[in-house]
């Protein structure tokens, strides 16, 4: 596509070039004279004239049909891999990244992070599954926000996120946390609102050597059950090690 979007833009420049060069021409006395003066020559100056703009159009055209394409191309891009309720990247996004490391041993810098919006059921039974959904979304929003320039983060299924980190370190895994307890608190102090509560489970293969990331993605998720106490209510402060 960006090849064939190069080639219009240089048909256009000619086209353009050509123009310019036959109105110069014909603004010529000597030129001009002739055109008019002979039956052929004008009629050849109108089907040049006619080519023109023709070609004019049918550019204009299929630069209509390119810029319609690619809008095309990015919703499907977003049906594909974002989730359609948080607006996050989705499990087949997830996967994207996972499938990454498949068939090789997986790097020591590598780490994940699950995390379980654990209320999530209860406030889909206390109040409904439409306000569910837009605490869902808010969550999900505050995910997306901390893992700017840190890590991937994507819903993984239900009310449990994956956040991957490719170039992992304590301090990187930190900032992650920090900025989503820090939002959280302030989401959940606003007037009327729903309260959120989560839990994390965390595994960095600088520590575990693990051999398959699907291996690290079940330490961390196995550790979300270990965790007693929402993460927003307790200390995730990161061991360094």
């Amino acid at each position: 596509m960006k090849k064939f979007n190069v080639f219009k833009v240089i048909q256009l420049a000619l086209l353009i070039l050509m123009t310019v060069f036959s109105v110069a021409l014909l603004m010529q006395p000597a030129v001009k004279q002739f055109v008019f003066a002979s039956t052929p020559a004008t009629i050849l100056f109108f089907v040049v004239w006619i080519i023109l703009l023709a070609s004019f159009i049918f550019l204009l055209i299929d630069f209509s049909l390119i810029a319609s394409i690619k809008l095309n191309y990015h919703n499907l891009y977003g049906v594909a891999y974002s989730d359609p309720l948080s607006g996050i990247p989705n499990r087949f996004s997830c996967d994207t990244i996972i499938e990454k490391y498949h068939g090789q041993p997986l790097p020591e810098n590598v780490g994940c992070v699950m995390i379980d919006f654990s209320n999530l059921p209860k406030i889909n039974q206390l109040y409904d599954h439409a306000t569910g959904n837009q605490v869902l979304k808010d969550f999900s929003e505050i995910l997306s926000i901390a893992a700017v320039s840190v890590c991937f983060v994507g819903r993984n299924g239900g009310n449990k996120f994956l956040a991957i980190f490719e170039d992992c370190s304590p301090d990187k895994l930190q900032i992650f946390l920090d900025r989503i307890q820090d939002r959280v608190t302030q989401y959940n102090q606003a007037p009327g609102a729903i309260a959120i509560e989560y839990r994390t489970g965390i595994a960095r293969n600088a520590e575990e050597h693990l051999e398959y990331i699907t291996k690290l993605i079940s330490t961390a998720n196995a550790r979300i059950s270990d965790s007693s106490v929402p993460a927003n209510s307790a200390d995730t402060s990161v061991e360094r090690g």
